[in-house]
């Protein structure tokens, strides 16, 4: 028994069991959402690990490269030196200056490194962030699908309302300006773009681009830009921030990160940078959420910015290369439609000649094959009928994973 005061009796009996149902006391905001699909995923292929069962997961989004040794040495050397504590809310001076100095660089955009930049525990907090400091109930939010699996929960967390654009997976998921006009709505505010784009592999071309930029003119939105993949391109492909675009810096907030042009999605390191009055608000959200990215991890992300880039052209390599091996080898499985990816690292191959929806087939690859992959359904309604598979895997493992997909499901004639 446990005991209540009040004013008549200092101490009465009272139970200690909760009477209510668990239900009860979780907000109908999380109730409603999922667990990340793609974690799921990776979560089942560790767990058919563990009980020796020889899984091939193809479900993440975590290259397979170590973080280089000159920004390992520069957590250590920041450790030692008693980099350990809370620094400032949105960053390290230092770090605030490098992405500024990257953003000018690499993409033409001009940030303030004092008030412009936010740096965070991932890109995904970053995004979330700003979900939280900018999208309320009764805001509606743009989202082009097929799409990255976070994008839809962040919305709704925050209280908005997802409009998904849907492309047409036989037009290769091209954007087109007519789609995403007859998406918008009276409280239509912000729209959520990725280029190089997670599932797809599309890189979105300067018309397109230009499509989304003139309806945030004409609309008067917001872009959330998500450049985490800018870095790993392909056959000759170019990436460039829409927040470039004439008229598009001040109603731009980009997202970036180091986890995967750097290898370091363990670390959980991004950004997010634009217009100071946004950036100031998702400031407060990020003080009362992180506090601040881990210190000498930041001392990380400084290294990384500013050293030797020539490893991440060694990866990318790596990657194209299996991407070509990759989509060799699933053109000879029934089926099975390839479509070479332009960034990124994956294969969003379409499965609909198999008969099969996204789910199904993923589990027949997992069951029979021991291949895990991510249902197309994940990503929205629009990434029905594909799967996505992660090529950022060694190449003995991806060339036994597409020889098992192919007993499993069948080979072309």
């Amino acid at each position: 028994m446990g005991f209540a005061r009040t004013p008549d009796s200092p101490e009465v009996p009272v139970s200690t069991q909760i009477r209510r149902e668990p239900a009860a006391f979780v907000a109908a905001r999380v109730r409603d959402q999922a667990p990340s699909p793609t974690l799921a995923v990776s979560d089942k292929a560790r767990q058919l690990k563990a009980q020796g069962i020889d899984v091939i997961d193809l479900g993440g989004g975590d290259p397979d490269f170590i973080t280089p040794a000159h920004i390992r040495q520069a957590a250590l050397d920041a450790m030692n030196a008693g980099d350990t504590h809370y620094v400032a809310s949105p960053g390290i001076p230092a770090l605030r200056k490098a992405i500024a100095a990257k953003l000018a660089t690499d993409n033409g955009i001009e940030v303030d490194p004092n008030g412009g930049v936010v740096v965070t525990p991932g890109g995904k907090q970053a995004l979330f962030e700003a979900a939280l400091a900018l999208i309320e109930p009764g805001v509606d939010v743009l989202i082009p699908e097929p799409a990255w699996v976070s994008y839809v929960p962040m919305v709704e967390l925050a209280g908005g309302r997802v409009v998904p654009v849907a492309f047409d997976p036989d037009d290769n998921f091209r954007l087109t300006l007519e789609r995403l006009e007859a998406a918008v709505t009276p409280a239509s505010r912000v729209i959520i773009v990725c280029s190089p784009n997670n599932p797809t592999g599309r890189v979105f071309d300067r018309d397109e681009l230009q499509a989304i930029a003139d309806l945030a003119r004409e609309h008067d939105l917001l872009v959330f830009s998500d450049e985490m993949y800018e870095k790993i391109l392909y056959d000759g492909n170019t990436h460039t921030s829409i927040a470039t675009l004439p008229g598009m810096a001040e109603r731009t907030l980009v997202f970036n990160g180091m986890s995967k042009a750097y290898a370091m999605t363990g670390w959980r390191l991004g950004y997010v940078a634009g217009p100071k009055p946004y950036v100031a608000e998702i400031e407060k959200v990020h003080s009362h959420s992180a506090t601040c990215a881990t210190s000498f991890v930041q001392a990380a992300g400084v290294v990384a910015l500013t050293g030797p880039q020539a490893f991440i052209g060694e990866m990318v390599g790596a990657w194209d290369r299996r991407r070509r091996a990759l989509a060799t080898g699933l053109s000879q499985v029934k089926g099975i439609t390839r479509r070479p990816a332009e960034g990124a690292f994956y294969a969003f191959a379409d499965i609909r000649e198999t008969g099969m929806d996204s789910a199904a087939a993923a589990e027949v690859l997992l069951r029979e094959a021991h291949v895990a992959v991510t249902p197309g359904a994940a990503f929205g309604a629009a990434g029905e009928g594909h799967v996505r598979l992660s090529f950022a895997t060694g190449d003995e493992a991806l060339a036994k994973a597409v020889e098992r997909i192919g007993d499993a499901l069948g080979r072309r004639n």
